[in-house]
């Protein structure tokens, strides 16, 4: 099974072939799609990629949501589609409602660029799996509109639920509530987190590993655990 991996170019998106090498280097096959094409081409999978979708104009991901393919996308994934909002994308996945709480300026009100520690919390999504729950990687983070924040009700849902994917450690870049840095919807299917795994896919391009993993490669288990999630899971009958 060839796994084809859709990336969204939006106006403003920035890391769009980065991620269709690291989806590449996973094993898979990129597929460009268009934010103005409702057509999803038969991909098995679909990423979100960072940057400044419409120039963020309005507020991050607000004015993404409306593009013809996240219709298809937002249908798609109530229909198990697994999709990986990153930054950007994180922030039209809030926008969309595919994930709860909201993304704000970070806490200093200064962008951020920086190597982040963070803490795998739940390795069950398909997103995930290749990692261990516990285990300590680190990977680029770039944003000005970091900030993770949801009410009380639904901070305590997602602790509850387990729907948190990944913690900061070490220094918490934003301001994000209780240190969130990427969560999940309940199917496990739907992943956003703000820093970058597709910067940190190659050795030599990416920063070490606290956790001793292979230097610059933390983010390549983002993209080969869909591809696992995806040849492990039976073809329906």
């Amino acid at each position: 099974m060839t796994v084809r991996v859709g990336v969204v170019t939006f106006p403003g998106t920035l890391d769009d072939r980065d991620a269709l090498r690291a989806v590449r280097l996973a094993g898979a096959e990129g597929v460009s799609l268009w934010h103005a094409d409702k057509s999803l081409r038969q991909v098995d999978a679909v990423i979100l990629p960072g940057g400044f979708s419409y120039g963020d104009y309005l507020r991050a991901g607000a004015i993404a949501r409306f593009a013809p393919v996240m219709e298809s996308i937002v249908e798609a994934a109530h229909g198990g589609l697994p999709v990986l909002g990153i930054c950007n994308g994180f922030q039209v996945l809030t926008e969309s409602h595919l994930l709860p709480g909201s993304m704000v300026k970070n806490d200093h009100l200064t962008f951020v660029c920086r190597e982040q520690r963070l803490l795998v919390e739940n390795n069950r999504t398909a997103w995930t799996n290749r990692f261990a729950a516990g285990q300590e990687i680190t990977i680029p983070l770039k944003n000005q509109d970091g900030q993770f924040v949801a009410d009380a009700a639904t901070l305590d849902r997602l602790e509850a639920e387990g729907r948190v994917v990944f913690r900061y450690q070490g220094w918490n870049p934003n301001g994000s509530r209780r240190d969130i840095a990427g969560i999940t919807n309940q199917a496990g299917n739907v992943v956003g987190l703000m820093p970058h795994p597709e910067h940190a896919v190659e050795p030599g391009f990416g920063p070490d590993s606290a956790a001793g993993r292979r230097a610059g490669q933390d983010g390549l288990a983002f993209f080969a655990s869909l591809v696992t999630h995806l040849t492990a899971t039976p073809a329906p009958a």
